[in-house]
């Protein structure tokens, strides 16, 4: 990393004086984005040294650096002042979301430079979802592309009302009138499918300056603003989330003595003072604001993207993750919803997967129920699907492991936008907005039943479980299964066995082998099980379960203890040498596809609670080695 630049004493004072003299000034804060190369970089910079920003040694650096990294012959390499990364300068190309600020006589801005390429869509995202204002830049030789769609669309799902089409490189087409407004046109086109409010297109040249901060004289027919005159005078909503019911997201419980106890946040949305009347989104309790706290002191009013610590008149049930909201303007508290979608993963999204959800300060186990579509970018036209893969934007809808306190995104973007997490990896796989909640028909209910699991289980002397049998196909899973069950059988236990091919046969019959399929099949055979686990019984269920996230939605369907993971650990070698079905020769023939081990890949479990190597023992040992291990854990009598 390199070392931070050291301003000299008149540097530093200059820097002072231009903060002092800009601080009545609106702020604007906009993104440049479009496809790779259109030129976001070099705009930023002509914008930063158009503005007289710079100081002598920047300009010294970066005519040294135009040198070194630059692609434009002995002018100035202006996108060098963005392209702060060694590989971003190497290449040419921007590669992580770059921040700068500069200001003009009539407003301030923060403008946030994007990627192009379409493998880092998700650095566009995060960019887009704090901007007002989009500049969409369109490289004049190319015209719109995939990835310009792409951009304008998450643009447009992450709020952004206002859109600036920058034609740039209009110089290389000999700063031709009829190109531009073939372009213009092409994407007036799809405006329905954007929704932006303003859509102003003005032809530059960001290389050479013209009509970015001056007019340029080689293009006497555009008569409209340049770039900056436009951006120094669109009219924006000003403080839209102040104007919004209260949203105050719980971070954190302050709690540095007996005597404080109070609750910090940064407000999504709306206003509080003290004495106002706030209930848990979630539950309905209610309280008075006493006070409003800050580093600084006590404050007589908070509003929207302040930061404070709220003390309420009386202790409520209110922890990290609640809402406080005003008694009469509540959010949805809901356990399902529908919401567009921004996958980000390598790996596709698969409905019926579980990811954890994280929404505000809240996090929640969450699976897509249903992809009503996906969106294709070269129409934008929506389209059936039954994945998303990498980049791909669709329209879903979500089921919760509990209900939570929710907004549409175009009303509060903080109580609206969500981020699904990989359960395993940790990694962030898609960002969501949230369209409208999903409402069960209101005549369902759960109904109280006088016999529950505990008097089911306590006649049956056992206690209930689902032993979940994993492991590649031929693996032993179904032999072994099979013996454990007679073994319960003659020993008076009850008991039910789920296998993977007699469900195919009913249950499942509709299903393929596609991820997706799998994914569907586990989640209707591991519902079962539960419904069994309920009746008391211990259901043996032999599956190959491929995916480690479908084996722990099984697990997290039943109560803690419950769930037995039983990895019939088997070399692929060894598995693919007994091919008791002869699948192995057809999936390596190319006779069946999405085969598991050949063309599609086995998650062997992390920690199970047994397991078993095949070749150690004999499949009857094997099985006496589970009958142990439910006797020794209480499932059944020794």
């Amino acid at each position: 990393m390199a070392e931070p630049a050291i301003l000299s004493p008149s540097q530093e004072a200059s820097v002072r004086s231009l903060a002092l003299g800009d601080a009545d000034k609106s702020l604007l804060r906009f993104l440049t984005c479009g496809s790779v190369d259109d030129g976001k970089s070099t705009l930023i910079g002509r914008l930063l040294f158009d503005s007289k920003r710079l100081f002598e040694d920047q300009i010294a650096t970066l005519e040294k650096d135009s040198r070194k990294f630059g692609t434009v012959g002995d002018d100035m390499d202006l996108a060098l002042l963005v392209d702060g990364l060694e590989a971003e300068r190497e290449q040419g190309i921007t590669i992580d979301v770059a921040y700068r600020f500069f200001a003009t006589e009539k407003r301030k801005f923060i403008v946030a430079d994007t990627p192009g390429h379409e493998q880092y869509t998700r650095n566009m995202a995060t960019g887009a979802s704090t901007a007002d204002l989009a500049v969409l830049l369109i490289d004049a030789r190319k015209g719109i592309l995939s990835q310009t769609r792409r951009h304008a669309t998450i643009a447009s799902l992450l709020g952004i009302r206002h859109v600036v089409l920058a034609i740039n490189k209009i110089d290389l087409v000999n700063y031709d009138r009829s190109v531009f407004d073939s372009i213009v046109a092409a994407f007036d086109a799809d405006a329905g499918h954007y929704g932006f409010a303003t859509r102003v297109a003005i032809p530059i040249s960001a290389r050479y300056g013209d009509n970015v901060s001056r007019h340029s004289e080689h293009m006497p027919w555009y008569r409209g603003p340049t770039l900056i005159e436009h951006l120094e005078n669109v009219e924006l909503s000003s403080g839209a989330a102040a104007t919004r019911p209260l949203r105050f997201p719980v971070q954190w419980v302050n709690r540095p003595d007996l005597t404080f106890r109070g609750y910090a946040g940064t407000l999504a949305a709306g206003t509080v003072r003290p004495g106002d009347e706030v209930v848990v989104a979630r539950s309905g309790q209610a309280a008075r604001v006493e006070r409003i706290v800050t580093h600084d002191g006590d404050l007589a009013e908070a509003s929207a993207e302040d930061a404070v610590t709220l003390t309420l008149d009386r202790e409520i049930d209110l922890s990290r993750g609640d809402i406080l909201v005003p008694s009469g303007a509540r959010p949805d508290v809901s356990d399902q919803f529908a919401a567009h979608l921004i996958w980000m993963a390598e790996e596709p999204m698969l409905p019926g997967r579980p990811y954890l959800m994280k929404i505000g300060t809240r996090t929640v186990g969450a699976a897509v129920t249903e992809l009503k579509h996906r969106v294709e970018m070269d129409t934008l036209k929506p389209l059936a699907a039954k994945t998303l893969s990498l980049n791909d934007i669709g329209f879903a809808n979500f089921s919760l492991a509990e209900p939570i306190a929710f907004d549409p995104y175009d009303d509060v973007r903080t109580t609206g936008a969500f981020i699904l997490v990989d359960r395993f990896t940790n990694q962030t796989v898609a960002a969501g907005m949230i369209r409208f909640g999903l409402r069960r028909a209101t005549n369902i209910h759960r109904q109280a039943l006088t016999i529950d699991k505990a008097a089911r289980s306590g006649a049956k002397a056992q206690k209930p479980a689902i032993l979940w049998f994993t492991g590649l196909s031929g693996a032993g899973k179904s032999t072994i299964a099979n013996l454990v069950e007679q073994k319960l059988h003659l020993a008076g236990r009850h008991t039910y066995l789920l296998d993977g091919d007699n469900v195919r046969h009913g249950l499942n019959r509709d299903l393929g082998f596609t991820d997706a399929d799998r994914v569907e099949n586990i989640r209707r055979v591991a519902e079962t099980a539960k419904l069994f686990v309920d009746a008391g019984l211990i259901v043996l269920a032999s599956f190959i379960s491929p995916f480690r996230s479908e084996r722990q939605l099984a697990r997290d369907l039943v109560e803690p203890g419950e769930f037995v993971e039983i990895f019939v650990d088997t070399p692929l070698s060894v598995a693919e040498a007994r091919d008791p079905k002869g699948l192995y020769r057809k999936a390596r023939e190319g006779k069946i596809v999405n085969f598991t081990g050949i063309d599609s890949p086995y998650e062997a479990p992390e920690s199970a609670e047994l397991r078993l190597e095949a070749g150690s023992a004999s499949a009857e040992d094997l099985a006496d080695r589970v009958i142990d291990y439910l006797a020794s854990n209480g499932f059944i009598p020794r």
